[in-house]
């Protein structure tokens, strides 16, 4: 019996890793962006469905699995309030030294309010470079103005 969504991504990472399978094969099985898979392969989004079942098939998971693949999640994948991960805390990194700046910005060319994690997309690329290849990251949300009541 499987008690949460946290025992589902351990099955896919399992099976991830067994058997070499790519986020990009699956995000082309599933017929989704690569981005978009992966977060919801790890938990953080649900899947509708037919690509839940999509999702069993490529990870070869139970029916149970499958709907807990449906599911809207808690989302926030993070074990600790500062992440220990090197690469995970050089994000946090990006948002301690440049998010005053970006929300400045933001505020300077739309007005008060927030970029949406809702509506929004992510692209993320290699970038080849002769001095070391760099990670090329696109990041769009919507504007949401904050409203006067």
């Amino acid at each position: 019996m499987i008690t949460s969504r946290e025992e589902v991504t351990t099955l896919i990472m399992a099976t991830k890793v067994t058997q070499a399978i790519s986020w990009k094969s699956v995000a082309e099985r599933v017929g989704l962006s690569k981005e978009w898979t992966t977060a919801a392969c790890l938990g953080q989004m649900a899947f509708d469905k037919t690509q839940a079942e999509k999702v069993g098939e490529i990870f070869g998971l139970s029916d149970e699995a499958i709907a807990w693949l449906q599911i809207a999640p808690y989302k926030g994948s993070l074990p600790t309030a500062i992440p220990t991960d090197p690469l995970i805390y050089r994000w946090y990194e990006v948002v301690n030294v440049y998010g005053s700046t970006i929300k400045e910005l933001i505020h300077e060319e739309f007005g008060d309010g927030i970029m949406s994690a809702i509506d929004f997309s992510m692209d993320i690329e290699r970038e080849e470079d002769p001095n070391g290849d760099r990670v090329n990251v696109v990041l769009s949300g919507k504007f949401l103005p904050y409203k006067t009541y």
